[in-house]
C-alpha cells in the first residue's frame, strides 16, 4: 500500500465556478437570503493524537474508575428528555459558569469533532487559552473535556466531578428526572473552563442543538457543519426537520458560519438566523475551499476566509485526508476568522503563519487514522450513510489499495443498510463483528444486511472484535507484503475506539 503520489486538483478561477453554483442552485433561497445579513468585508501548540491511557498510579485509577462508574448509574446518551431545565438549574447553582468566557458553538451531523479540534488549534496558535467539549470519546471520557488542547488528567476529572457533586444530587432532588450523564458532564466541562480559566470555549452539541445540554451557553460564533439523517427517531426524518433542533444554537446576534447544506436546511438555518439578527457565513459564497492538493500524510490546501478574494490562505498542510476535511478546515477557519471580527470589525487577514502553523498540528483520533502497517490498518468512526461516502471517497482518493477489507461494527439505531451500501464500492470483503457496548447490533443481524449487500462470498462472521481484527489482518495479507492489502475499522466510534485498544493505540 502507498498513498498516491501528490497531483493538483486545482483548476483556473475554481472560487467563481462554486459561488455560481451555490448562487444558481435554488431560487427558492433567495427569499431568505434577502431577509439575512451575510458576512463580506468592506474593504497552535503540537499535541499527540489527544487519547489518553489509563493512569498509571493505581489510587487514581482507581478514582476514576468510581466516577465512571458513578456516571453510568445515570440516564446513557441515547435516552432523552428533551429539555435544558435541568442543566439549567445546575448552572444556576454553580454560579453560571458558562458566562465566564466566550464560545464557539458547533452543530451538525458530521465533521463536528473534527472541525471543533481545528478551531482549538487555531485559537492556540494565536494564544489564546481554550477549552473544548466534544463527545463522544474514543477511548477515554476524559478526552471530552480539553485544556489546551490536552484532555484533563484524571486527577483533574476526578476533582472537577467531585467539586460539582454536592450541586449535582441538589438538581437531582429538585427534578423529576436525575440529571443525565452527558449533563453532569457538560456541567463538569463548563465548570473546568470557568475554573481553569479559558479565553474561549469551544463547544461541540452531543444531539440537536435546541434541547441539546450545552446549549445553555450564549454563542457569539455558532458553526453549522453538514447535516444529513442521523438520529431520525429524535431529530426528524429530512435535513430541514433536523435542522429546525440544529438552529436552536443560533443566538441573538451572533455570527451563524454555514458548511454546505441541502437546500431544504440552508432554508432553515436562514430563517433563523434572520429571526435572530444573525449574520451569516456561508461556505462556497463569503468563504471556502479554493484548491486543495494530494500531499504524503495529509493535503496541501488553499482556503478562502472572510474577507474575498484578498482574504486567501495558501500553502495550509492539513494532516487529515479527504475532500471533507478540507472542507472541516475552511469552515474552522471562517469561525476563528469571525471570533476575531474579520470581515467586520477587522479589516485584514489573520496572520497567515499562525494559520499554517496551527492546522499542521491537527489531529482527529479515529478519522481516517492509520494505526498499523503491512497491511495497512485504518481506524475511522464513520457511522452513517453520509460519513461513510465521506470515508469512501477519501480513501479512494488518497490510497492505493489493491485489496481492501472491511471489520464493520455498528451500534443500535443506525442506518447500517445505509452504509454498507455506501462502503460497497471499496470492499473487496467484509467482516462483520460487534463491540462490547450494550448498544451493538448483533452480529447476526448485521451479517444478515450485509450478505444482502455484499453477497455470501464476501461476508465473513466474527462475533468478537479481536478476532474480526485477526481475520481482517490475514485476508489482507493473502495480498502478498508489497501488493498492497489493508484494513478499513469503522462503524461506530466504539467499535474504531475498542479495535484502537487492541492494536495497541493508548
Amino acid at each position: 500500500m502507498s498513498e498516491l503520489p501528490p497531483h493538483d486538483s486545482s483548476e483556473p478561477d475554481p472560487f467563481e465556478g462554486i459561488v455560481e453554483a451555490e448562487t444558481q442552485r435554488d431560487p427558492d433561497l433567495a427569499v431568505i437570503e434577502a431577509g439575512s445579513r451575510t458576512l463580506r468585508t468592506q474593504a497552535g501548540p503540537p499535541q499527540g493524537d489527544g487519547i489518553p491511557a489509563r493512569p498509571e498510579d493505581p489510587e487514581v485509577d482507581k478514582a476514576l474508575r468510581t466516577v465512571e462508574a458513578e456516571l453510568a448509574t445515570r440516564w446513557g446518551e441515547t435516552k432523552l428528555e428533551p429539555s435544558v431545565s435541568r442543566i439549567q438549574a445546575l448552572m444556576d447553582v454553580l454560579g453560571d459558569p458558562q458566562r465566564a468566557y466566550p464560545s464557539i458553538h458547533l452543530t451538525g451531523t458530521n465533521g463536528k469533532t473534527s472541525t471543533a479540534r481545528m478551531i482549538e488549534a487555531l485559537l492556540g496558535a494565536f494564544e489564546l487559552r481554550t477549552g473544548r467539549y466534544t463527545s463522544p470519546h474514543v477511548q477515554s471520557v476524559t478526552e471530552r473535556i480539553s485544556l489546551d488542547g490536552v484532555p484533563i488528567s484524571a486527577e483533574r476529572f476526578v476533582e472537577t466531578y467531585e467539586d460539582i457533586k454536592p450541586y449535582v444530587e441538589l438538581v437531582d432532588a429538585q427534578q423529576d428526572y436525575r440529571l443525565s450523564f452527558f449533563e453532569v458532564l457538560t456541567g463538569m466541562a463548563y465548570a473546568a473552563f470557568a475554573d481553569a480559566p479559558v479565553d474561549v470555549a469551544v463547544v461541540e452539541v452531543g444531539m440537536g442543538g435546541s434541547w441539546d445540554a450545552t446549549n445553555v451557553i450564549d454563542a457569539d460564533v455558532a458553526v453549522v457543519t453538514p447535516i444529513d439523517l442521523d438520529h431520525t427517531d429524535r431529530l426528524g426524518s429530512t435535513p430541514a426537520e433536523i435542522a429546525v433542533e440544529k438552529s436552536g444554537i443560533i443566538k441573538q446576534d451572533a455570527t451563524v458560519i454555514l458548511a454546505q447544506q441541502p437546500v431544504d436546511a440552508a432554508q432553515v438555518l436562514l430563517k433563523k438566523a434572520v429571526e435572530a439578527n444573525a449574520t451569516v457565513a456561508r461556505e462556497g459564497m463569503e468563504f471556502g475551499v479554493v484548491s486543495r492538493q494530494i500531499a504524503v500524510g495529509g493535503q496541501l490546501l488553499t482556503l478562502r476566509g472572510l474577507g474575498g478574494a484578498a482574504f486567501e490562505y495558501t500553502e495550509i498542510f492539513l494532516p487529515l485526508h479527504g475532500a471533507h476535511q478540507a472542507h472541516n478546515a475552511a469552515v474552522a477557519l471562517a469561525a476563528v476568522e469571525a471570533f476575531f471580527g474579520v470581515g467586520a470589525q477587522r479589516s485584514e487577514p489573520l496572520d497567515v503563519e499562525v494559520i499554517r502553523s496551527a492546522f499542521a498540528t491537527v489531529v482527529s483520533p479515529g478519522r481516517l487514522e492509520i494505526v498499523r502497517k503491512s497491511p495497512t490498518v485504518l481506524l475511522d468512526a464513520a457511522h452513517n450513510p453520509a460519513g461513510a461516502r465521506a470515508t469512501a471517497a477519501a480513501i479512494s482518493e488518497v490510497f492505493d489499495f489493491s485489496r481492501l477489507v472491511g471489520v464493520v461494527g455498528v451500534s443500535d439505531g443506525k442506518d447500517v443498510r445505509g452504509l454498507l451500501e455506501a462502503f460497497e464500492p471499496i470492499f473487496a470483503e467484509i467482516v462483520v463483528t460487534q463491540n462490547t457496548s450494550h448498544r451493538a447490533v448483533d452480529v447476526d443481524e448485521l451479517a444478515q444486511v450485509a450478505v444482502e449487500v455484499f453477497g455470501d462470498d464476501r461476508v465473513q462472521v466474527e462475533p468478537r472484535l479481536d478476532d474480526a481484527l485477526e481475520a481482517a489482518i490475514t485476508l489482507a495479507e493473502e495480498e502478498g507484503e508489497y501488493t498492497g492489502g489493508g484494513v478499513l475499522v469503522t462503524g461506530s466510534v466504539i467499535t474504531v475506539g475498542e479495535a484502537r485498544l487492541l492494536l495497541g493505540k493508548g
